[in-house]
């Protein structure tokens, strides 16, 4: 088919149909006047907003362990002295003795 009695085809067609007064006038330049009016969409601000969020609740976690670690009665009554603890644990590699000299061979 040729095009161009296509397009005369369509512009019959469509004045054969006046238009229909179910949509007001410049309604779509409207929409897209509104949908061209709002900010773009920022992925880097998400991103932001959420790293602040959880860096609030890691500070609000921290005060919270703070304050149980100072306040706990096993740290006032000196049942256990966990710096006492982690340096044994930590030096007792260093502490054992040193191979006989048959095996230093």
């Amino acid at each position: 088919m040729n095009l161009d009695q296509l397009q005369r085809k369509l512009f019959v067609a469509a004045r054969s149909h006046p238009p229909s007064d179910a949509v007001p006038y410049g309604f779509e330049k409207r929409i897209l006047a509104r949908v061209q009016a709002r900010p773009a969409h920022d992925a880097w601000a998400f991103w932001a907003q959420g790293l602040w969020r959880a860096a609030a609740s890691c500070v609000a976690l921290t005060v919270v362990l703070c304050a149980w670690s100072v306040l706990s009665p096993a740290n006032h009554l000196g049942n256990s002295d966990v710096s006492q603890d982690l340096e044994s644990t930590v030096l007792a590699a260093v502490d054992q003795e040193a191979p006989p000299a048959e095996l230093q061979r």
